[in-house]
């Protein structure tokens, strides 16, 4: 019996060390995960301290979707589960140089009740070591020793009552939990917010809500591990940023990953006990975000998460051709999902590239005199870059994920390029760590952009190209000079980058954009900007919510606290057979006043709560803002074609769950004698017939009549009140066909016909 059971832990072992049983990450991403939670990876950012610029900050996030009120036993890091920090910053060698790993452990401080915490004491209660290596995990140096991890932020009764709680406020458990190691580095571990933001809409066959967004992630919280770390620790030769060469000092790149480990044989015995035995296996990991989610197959996930990033060679093929790439090209399955038309691939890009999947990309330079002295030259990384003529975005996206950007043509803006793609230009990114695996790459030399700066931006990265290329404090020449947001994903990530989205715009052909190979739309010697309505549609593309439903902090650790379960009157001295409120008290909006005249509309909030600020928002009026006093977009004003039914909303400010809704018909309110007509005549004397409406095409054909030789105006805009196209002709016909384009999203957009005498506005559908 002895033997037979040695045999079969053998066997376990073995099968246990198959892909197919490793548990995934990020956000329940992968097939296994969903069995194994406290050891699943949700996110990881690297960026520079914006409290001291001498630091970096590395986050690791654990546990998806903490449920806040998640009790009697609330979530926690786990036992036996190895929880691990990589740092690469040496390509020359294998794997990673530092290593952070933590332990974590749990007791009961009053095993006889069922409560969580009770009278001062608190059940598993949690704490943990940390250890680190500098040799590439040969040998480890613990730093800290009995880590205080704090509470679950259960509610009042727990935390702050001081009679039958901890007689304490949840900050002040949060300060309890921030540690100083040994070694230098200020340390917490613990439950926070959520700090992730998306629509997980989109993963409904790529169902995108631009205009109004669902954050999936929104008042959830998870477990993170935050270190603030000198940037002379990480930086290979151990030299503090003032002694960098300039802002993209390629010896202070990192690359880092997170990882979570557990032993291989796990035992279940009689009575409730359970035994671990075993080496200890990588089960999840995550370097980039969203790689496993969105480019990784499914069926080829849990391979991944078991696979070390010195290994992600074999993963390659997908993302020299990219799955979401297929969603963007119309030739393919892009009309089969119309949440992604603003982003549309290079199919002609400067009359000679295209970047579609299994297309040849740039490989027809391949060995020319044109990529000699570039980064796509043999002598340098033209092997990886340029591998075939069936893998173009090994041009781009492979960089960005699996060695990171250097410093050389043509991965410069195209500021200064002269209309030549594979010159040299305005430097901008510098993140090259070529080790052919997938890590979250920061250069720590690039300075910090301040979060209260106007030019602070969550689009990272491609703001700082839209600068570089359009702003005239950055495009007067090609001089290397820090451009706000250059500190941005994919250069490490913010809590703040909407990875999304930029994500998105990557594989939309972004950055392909920003070097000078420009979209299709853009004629060399013709277009007379390449900034054109393609680049323009792209650059205005959302993937769903632009921030964290809860501010970040502005000092360590940064990340807001955990949502508390618990919370409010009801709570606290509340009877059990109290009425309800009755409907008249409770949170609501209401128009407290409405211009038939103008369309002015002042929004009120009715019963708010004591102290908090309320937003306001309405399709066709504005967007979130806390000013009450706002107007109708004129066009949807004045367009009688259109219901005029408005759907207000009102919520406390970074606290969507609030949000309240009313409709309001404000052409029932007015008076038709005065909305019958456009402000500027009473009578329209000619006629607009249009040629398909609603309509699923970007270009639209329409009949005007009556207004033989007038001058006229046409334009068009879209339901923000940006214009999309205008043009002016000095007579026209008794009968005039013209045809105008469109935004190619679905939506409304507004044309708009003037002469002399008046102005005419026609309300279209685009399907």
């Amino acid at each position: 019996m002895k033997n037979l059971l040695y045999f079969i832990a053998g066997l376990l072992a073995v099968v246990c060390l198959q892909p197919s049983s490793a548990v995934a990450s990020s956000h329940r991403e992968a097939p296994l995960i969903s069995n194994d939670p406290l050891a699943d990876n949700t996110d990881l950012y690297a960026f520079r301290s914006p409290a001291n610029d001498q630091n970096v900050v590395l986050i690791a996030n654990y546990i998806p979707f903490e449920h806040p009120a998640g009790g009697p036993n609330w979530y926690s890091f786990g036992e036996r589960i190895r929880y691990e920090i990589h740092v690469d910053n040496n390509a020359g060698t294998p794997g990673s140089e530092i290593i952070y790993r933590f332990e974590f452990k749990q007791m009961n401080e009053d095993p006889t009740t069922f409560f969580n915490i009770r009278l001062g004491k608190e059940n598993l209660k949690t704490t943990y070591t940390c250890q680190r290596s500098m040799d590439g995990g040969r040998s480890f140096q613990t730093i800290i020793s009995n880590g205080v991890v704090p509470p679950p932020n259960i509610g009042p009764r727990s935390i702050d009552n001081s009679t039958v709680g901890l007689g304490t406020t949840y900050d002040k458990q949060v300060e309890k939990g921030i540690m100083t190691a040994s070694t230098g580095e200020k340390i917490f571990a613990g439950p926070v917010d959520d700090p992730f933001f998306v629509d997980l809409g989109i993963f409904d066959l790529g169902a995108v809500r631009s205009d109004n967004p669902r954050d999936a992630v929104a008042r959830f919280n998870c477990h993170s591990i935050v270190i603030e770390v000198p940037i002379a620790t990480l930086q290979r030769d151990r030299k503090p940023v003032s002694e960098a060469k300039n802002i993209l000092d390629g010896d202070y790149v990192i690359g880092v990953y997170a990882s979570a480990s557990r032993q291989m044989i796990k035992t279940l015995y009689d009575g409730g006990d359970v035994g671990y035995d075993g080496e200890y296996r990588q089960v999840s990991r995550l370097g980039m975000p969203l790689t496993n989610e969105a480019i990784i197959p499914i069926g080829m996930k849990d391979r991944w998460n078991a696979t070390k990033p010195s290994d992600d060679l074999q993963f390659a093929k997908y993302f020299s051709n990219p799955e979401l790439a297929l969603y963007m090209d119309d030739s393919q399955f892009g009309t089969a999902v119309p949440g992604l038309a603003p982003l549309r691939i290079q199919t002609n890009s400067l009359g000679a590239f295209d970047f579609r999947n299994g297309k040849p990309g740039l490989f027809s330079l391949k060995g020319t005199e044109s990529v000699k002295g570039t980064a796509l030259d043999e002598a340098a990384f033209g092997s990886i870059l340029l591998p075939d003529n069936k893998s173009p975005r090994a041009v781009d996206l492979l960089p960005i994920f699996y060695t990171g950007v250097p410093n050389l043509p043509p991965y410069q803006l195209a500021t200064g390029k002269g209309g030549r793609a594979l010159r040299a230009g305005k430097p901008f990114i510098n993140n090259f760590l070529p080790t052919l695996g997938d890590l979250l790459r920061l250069n720590m030399a690039v300075p910090v952009t301040p979060r209260t700066s106007a030019d602070f931006s969550s689009l990272g990265l491609v703001q700082a190209a839209v600068l570089g290329l359009t702003d005239a404090r950055y495009n007067a020449s090609a001089d290397m000079q820090f451009i706000p947001n250059m500190d941005g994903f994919p250069n490490g990530r913010r809590l703040e980058d909407d990875v999304t989205t930029i994500e998105l715009q990557a594989v939309g052909g972004a950055v392909l954009a920003a070097i000078g190979l420009w979209y299709d739309d853009f004629i060399p010697g013709t277009t007379a900007s390449p900034v054109t309505p393609n680049l323009v549609s792209v650059l205005g593309f959302k993937a769903g919510p632009t921030k964290n439903d809860k501010p970040f902090k502005t000092m360590f650790p940064y990340e807001a606290e955990p949502w508390r379960g618990f919370q409010g009157p009801s709570y606290e001295g509340k009877k059990v057979d109290a009425p309800a409120p009755p409907a008249s008290m409770e949170f609501a909006v209401r128009v407290k006043s409405f211009s038939c005249t103008n369309g002015d509309i002042v929004f009120e909030a009715v019963n708010p709560a004591p102290g908090k600020t309320v937003e306001y928002s309405a399709a066709g009026v504005s967007v979130w803002t806390t000013n009450p006093n706002l107007r109708v977009e004129q066009e949807l004003f004045w367009d009688n074609n259109s219901s005029g039914v408005l759907t207000l909303k009102a919520r406390y400010l970074n606290e969507p769950g609030s949000q309240v809704s009313m409709e309001y018909d404000f052409r029932k309110q007015c008076s038709r004698a005065r909305m019958a007509a456009e402000p500027t005549n009473a009578t329209a004397s000619f006629s607009i017939n249009v040629l398909g409406n609603p309509t699923n095409k970007d270009v639209v054909a329409f009949d005007l009549r009556g207004n033989a030789g007038e001058a006229m105006e046409i334009g068009v805009s879209d339901a923000s009140g940006r214009t999309l196209s205008h043009a002016a002709f000095n007579a026209t016909g008794n009968v005039e066909r013209r045809s105008v384009r469109i935004g190619r999203a679905p939506g409304i957009y507004f044309l708009k016909v003037g002469t002399p005498k008046e102005t005419r506005t026609i309300k279209l559908l685009r399907e």
